[in-house]
C-alpha cells in the first residue's frame, strides 16, 4: 500500500507535458516530453539541448529565453509540417541564441504569406543540415546589428511567394550583423529571392543556386542595403521562369545605408538555364563603391558588371 501511494505521489508530482518515452528529450536532464513547447520552457533561461525523436510532427515552439539546441537524432528525419506558432513560424526564437540541426521544415504557410521554418528575432542562430521546403520563407529574422545567422549544408527549395500569400524569399535576413552561408543548396523558387540580406556583413561561399526550375523568381542573392564580405565558389544557374531577368546578384538596389566597398565577388560560377534568351548581368550594382569582382566563369551571354 505504501508503495502504491509513493508512486501516485511521484506521478502527480511530476512536471505537466513530461513522458517518459516522449518525443522530445532535454539532453543534459534526460526528461522526455509530449510536446515541444514544454521541452523548450523546461529550459527556461537556461542552456540545453533537445533531441527530437523521428516523426512527423503538426507542432511548433517559442523561445522566450535561454540558449537552445534543437537536433534531430537522426538527420532528416524529424519533420516539421504544416503547424505555426504566433502566425510566424515552426521555431520562432528570441532568446539569447539557439541551434538547429538535421530538422526539416516543410509546407509552411500563413495568412501574410511570410511563414517560415524558423523565425528569429533575436541573438545568434545556427543552422546545420537542416531542410526547409515548399513553403514560403526558410528562414525569416528581424533585426539585431550584434547577431550572427550562420547557415551550413542546408537546403532551401521550392519556397517564396505563394498565391495564398503576399510574398516571401528562401532566405530573408533583416538589420542582423552577419549572415554567412556555406556548403548549402538554394532551388525551386517560388517568387521573390533566394537570399535577402540586409546584415552589414556577407558570406555566402561554396553553395549552389539553381532556378533552373524557378517560377516568378527575382535575385540569386539581393543586398539591398549595400554590404561587405565575401560570395565566393559558388555555382549559379539563371532560370527561365524569372519575373526579374536582369541580374543574379545585386548590390544596393534599394538605397546604400552602409559601405560595400571591398565586397569581393570571387571564383563563382554562372551559367544559363536552356532557352535563356534574355540580357542579364552577373552583378548589378546601385553603389559607387568599389567592387572586387575576379575569377569568376561566366556563360556567353552573362556580362560581369551593369552599373544603375
Amino acid at each position: 500500500m505504501k508503495r502504491r501511494l509513493a508512486i501516485l505521489l511521484l506521478a502527480l508530482s511530476a512536471p505537466a507535458g513530461a513522458q517518459g518515452t516522449g518525443p522530445f528529450t532535454v539532453v543534459e536532464t534526460g526528461r522526455s516530453f509530449s510536446e515541444l513547447q514544454a521541452a523548450v520552457a523546461a529550459i527556461g533561461d537556461g542552456s540545453g539541448t533537445i533531441r527530437i525523436a523521428p516523426g512527423r510532427y503538426a507542432q511548433c515552439a517559442v523561445q522566450e529565453a535561454g540558449q537552445i539546441a534543437f537536433v534531430a537524432a537522426e538527420p532528416g528525419s524529424a519533420i516539421f509540417e504544416g503547424t505555426t506558432c504566433e502566425g510566424k513560424a515552426a521555431l520562432v526564437l528570441r532568446g539569447r541564441g539557439a541551434r538547429v540541426e538535421g530538422l526539416v521544415f516543410r509546407n509552411l504557410r500563413v495568412p501574410d504569406g511570410n511563414g517560415a521554418g524558423i523565425r528569429i528575432e533575436q541573438g545568434d542562430l545556427d543552422v546545420s543540415e537542416t531542410m526547409f521546403m515548399n513553403g514560403q520563407c526558410g528562414i525569416l529574422s528581424a533585426n539585431d546589428p550584434r547577431g550572427t545567422i550562420r547557415i551550413d549544408h542546408s537546403t532551401f527549395a521550392g519556397l517564396g511567394r505563394h498565391p495564398d500569400g503576399n510574398g516571401a524569399h528562401s532566405l530573408y535576413v533583416g538589420g542582423y550583423g552577419a549572415l554567412i552561408v556555406t556548403n548549402s543548396r538554394f532551388e525551386r523558387g517560388t517568387g521573390g529571392h533566394y537570399v535577402k540580406s540586409r546584415a552589414a556583413r556577407i558570406e555566402v561561399t561554396d553553395s549552389s543556386f539553381d532556378d533552373s526550375q524557378g517560377r516568378d523568381t527575382n535575385y540569386m542573392i539581393d543586398l539591398p542595403n549595400g554590404a561587405t564580405g565575401r560570395i565566393a565558389g559558388n555555382a549559379f544557374v539563371q532560370g527561365t521562369g524569372k519575373e526579374n531577368y536582369g541580374t543574379l546578384i545585386a548590390v544596393a538596389a534599394e538605397g546604400a545605408e552602409r559601405p560595400s566597398a571591398g565586397l569581393v565577388i570571387e571564383n563563382n560560377v554562372a551559367t544559363l538555364a536552356p532557352g535563356f534568351e534574355w540580357r542579364t548581368s552577373f552583378v548589378g550594382e546601385w553603389v559607387n563603391d568599389p567592387l572586387v569582382l575576379r575569377g569568376n566563369r561566366l556563360a556567353s551571354g552573362i556580362s560581369e558588371l551593369t552599373h544603375h
